[in-house]
């Protein structure tokens, strides 16, 4: 589920043309879930012919990538090796209060990204032809997690 909060637009020359966009992505829990769509609406409604486009997520249990779009089996075994690398019920984790996922979805955060940033040429994102933007959930359980879009040009 998407729900698109109005552009938001800071006061003074610094910020005119250059809106921030609140996304509100529901995942349905843990893996990589694609908002490539949702991106490119924003920068084609931000009318931008040549710039750059951040992305950026408001959590720490959750991160951001660009990774293959076409093949599903891509996405699994990297939601395969991450969670072999960062297992849950660690007998070294102390920050237990949230859960068993939680601390492991802290540490697979750092070891990802928060914060994209991708060309934008002829107003569209300049990704390559199998790459998609990812919101990557590391809890279990369903979220709704808040993706800031900013156009620049």
């Amino acid at each position: 589920m998407l729900s698109l909060s109005r552009p938001l637009v800071g006061a003074g020359a610094n910020n005119a043309g250059m809106p921030i966009t609140h996304l509100t992505i529901q995942t349905p829990g843990q893996g990589l879930h694609e908002i490539t769509a949702e991106v490119s609406r924003v920068v084609a409604a931000a009318g931008v012919a040549e710039g750059l486009c951040t992305v950026f997520i408001r959590h720490t249990s959750a991160s951001l990538t660009i990774q293959e779009n076409a093949d599903p089996s891509a996405r699994r075994d990297l939601e395969r090796w991450l969670n072999r690398l960062v297992p849950e019920g660690d007998r070294l984790y102390t920050h237990t209060a949230e859960g068993p996922d939680d601390m492991p979805s802290h540490i697979k955060a750092i070891l990802t990204q928060t914060s994209l940033s991708i060309p934008v040429e002829a107003g569209s994102l300049v990704l390559g032809t199998w790459q998609g933007v990812y919101v990557w959930e590391h809890r279990t359980r369903a979220h709704r997690r808040d993706v800031v879009v900013q156009v620049l040009g």
